[in-house]
């Protein structure tokens, strides 16, 4: 959902000046289209909470979300890419959203923006060389499905994570839903603690080795059926 600066106003029950100076002096997260600005409704609310200050009641509405995607279904749909080029976080994510599997309605240039200013409010980066950047309002994507998207940096970069250590393999998180996102957080949280599935992003491991350790893992989730965990 894209907000325009009076949208902004309404939703944090201040003044569209407000708006405008938050903007200019405490880096509250916007973009520009033809002059104007926008901006993204979860970025909004995160950044707020960096910032402690008090929102208004309608900006903590969240639209419900439909069936819960897989892992495994959900990197299917996003799809795993090797040698991704830059020399710093600005230029990785670029490339990073050109890789992204997106209708064509989206605009690339806006979820670029969006990753950036997560990144510069708070870093995606988990530690032991993965981040995993993501817009946190998926509505703003209109897609109908989830989608992770893997991608291993030809050269570690800095994201700025908390361990120091340069980032070398980016899973990025398109969802068309709150509950959804979080639902995959959650899951590639859980994952990146078995130390089988970490050994194959350290050594860059090929497709269906990654899918099938998820798979695996997968299988010891909560009310999970082994008897489902398949490949395509």
């Amino acid at each position: 959902m894209k907000l325009s600066v009076k949208d902004a106003a309404e939703l944090m029950g201040v003044t569209p000046k407000t708006i405008y100076r938050w903007i200019q002096e405490s880096d509250l997260p916007a973009y520009r289209i033809e002059g104007q600005y926008r901006l993204n409704k979860m970025l909004l609310l995160e950044w707020a909470r960096a910032k402690r200050i008090n929102v208004a009641a309608p900006i903590l509405e969240e639209t419900p979300g439909g069936p819960v995607t897989k892992l495994s279904d959900a990197l299917r749909n996003g799809g795993i890419f090797y040698r991704i080029g830059g020399h710093d976080r600005e230029s990785v994510l670029r490339a990073v959203v050109e890789m992204l599997r997106l209708p064509e309605s989206v605009d690339r240039e806006f979820v670029y923006q969006a990753l950036l200013a997560r990144e510069r409010l708070q870093s995606t980066g988990l530690g032991g060389g993965v981040a995993v950047p993501h817009v946190r309002n998926p509505l703003v994507l209109d897609v109908e499905t989830p989608g992770v998207t893997l991608c291993f940096l030809d050269k570690p970069v800095d994201f700025a994570a908390l361990d120091g250590q340069p980032v070398q393999v980016l899973f990025t998180l398109v969802s068309p839903s709150v509950r959804a996102h979080l639902y995959l957080l959650s899951r590639l949280s859980f994952c990146l603690q078995d130390p089988k599935f970490k050994a194959a992003l350290q050594r860059q491991a090929i497709r269906e080795d990654i899918m099938d350790e998820i798979v695996r893992i997968e299988t010891s989730f909560p009310g999970a059926d082994p008897s489902q965990a398949s490949r395509p």
